[in-house]
């Protein structure tokens, strides 16, 4: 029944969050609505909307599901971006991840796809 979601994200900072999000993450930007923007990167679209008290936006993040992480992983370590508590791993409920945080703060976990076996 469900097919897909889109994680909807605080941004401080519109020209620093374009640069991250498009020079960084690799993303695209689609569109931009009076600071409201939309990237896109395969089939994955992320969303952030403007936020201009850094209080009201904290602890925002989103899981983004993925196929060689590896390749990821080490593109996103030359970048300098992964969160220090968040290297690649394999996590207790099966999934191998990392973790990146944004110019914003939000918290990105990139997941493999599927879950190791077992």
């Amino acid at each position: 029944m469900f097919k897909r979601s889109t994680p909807i994200l605080a941004s401080l900072d519109k020209a620093a969050t374009i640069s991250f999000y498009t020079q960084k993450l690799g993303f695209n930007l689609k569109e931009e609505n009076n600071g409201y923007l939309v990237f896109e990167r395969d089939d994955i679209h992320v969303h952030l909307f403007p936020c201009s008290n850094p209080d009201e936006c904290r602890n925002m993040g989103c899981y983004i599901y993925v196929t060689d992480i590896e390749s990821l992983y080490t593109m996103y370590q030359n970048a300098e971006i992964i969160h220090p508590n968040g290297p690649l791993q394999l996590m207790p409920w099966g999934l191998r991840q990392f973790a990146v945080t944004d110019n914003n703060g939000n918290i990105i976990y990139f997941a493999d796809d599927k879950p190791v076996a077992s």
